[in-house]
């Protein structure tokens, strides 16, 4: 029976490629037993197939070939455990990671389903709306290059680089200049928060009833004309404002671009007279 086997025939008993064998000959991790001077051919052993699956193992569960080699060059058992330990610290790492990017799909899958259904766009309605953790920049923005200079610092200054996405951010009016119909002059940016975070800059955005409307656009210049709606749905249904307003746009160009599909919502909190 054949006791030694080519390199082909190695990658294909192993369901490894060529290449991979070679890069493991280079760097000492795995070499073959003979080497034909003449022809440069690689021959394996039976003996090997043990090493190769150990390799193969520790490999798919994420162990870098340098603890590898330094495993199989050592075979202690200590060793052993303590590589396995590390790797699943790695593991555990990238599982929480892993949470979190679902969370987030699941958070903008949610809501762009839920705005697709939406039937009262250019409507002044009154809705509940539970708290909100926000990251928040207190500073004004008078434009839209001041917004953009406000949300690059904000990320800056949290401690763990919040990704900017459309329709977690918004800006904030304050209530004096929303009652004396001064709009334009916001008093803070932020991002709406997905997890908890460790930061010296988070705020709450209070549970409570909020006079909301959505439009169809998505430039803060857009709105003067909805809180004129606003003030007018405040005035005939007894409420009046609480608290600075929030505008958050929801859909851009840059989710669409299709200019009936952008979208802007302003809420106001209020209370009942």
């Amino acid at each position: 029976m054949n006791t030694k086997f080519s390199i082909g025939e190695m990658a294909k008993l192993h369901n490894i490629s060529i290449k991979a064998l070679r890069y493991y000959d280079e760097i000492g991790l795995f070499k073959p037993i003979e080497v034909n001077k003449d022809s440069g051919y690689r021959y394996y052993s039976h003996e090997q197939f043990e090493q190769l699956n150990t390799i193969k193992y520790l490999k798919y569960l994420g162990v870098p070939l340098k603890d590898i080699k330094n495993y199989l060059e050592i075979r202690d058992i200590d060793y052993y455990l303590e590589m396995l330990h590390k790797e699943k610290d790695i593991v555990t790492e990238k599982i929480k990671v892993l949470e979190k990017i679902t969370k987030r799909l699941n958070n903008q899958i949610q809501e762009i389903n839920q705005v697709k259904t939406i039937n009262n766009i250019g409507i002044v309605h009154i809705k509940d709306i539970p708290e909100r953790k926000i990251i928040s920049l207190k500073e004004e923005i008078n434009s839209n290059l001041e917004l953009e200079l406000s949300l690059r610092k904000l990320e800056n200054l949290t401690k763990k680089r919040l990704p900017i996405v459309i329709g977690r951010v918004g800006v904030t009016l304050s209530m004096d200049n929303v009652n004396n119909h001064n709009y334009g002059n916001y008093n803070s940016v932020f991002i709406l928060l997905e997890e908890d975070v460790e930061s010296d800059m988070i705020a709450t955005l209070k549970y409570g009833k909020y006079a909301s409307i959505y439009y169809r656009g998505c430039d803060h210049k857009e709105s003067p004309k909805y809180y004129k709606m606003i003030h007018e749905y405040l005035k005939i249904n007894s409420y009046k404002i609480s608290g600075d307003s929030i505008e958050r746009v929801i859909i851009n160009e840059y989710k669409s671009n299709n200019t009936h599909d952008y979208l802007t919502e302003i809420q106001v909190p209020v209370v009942h007279l």
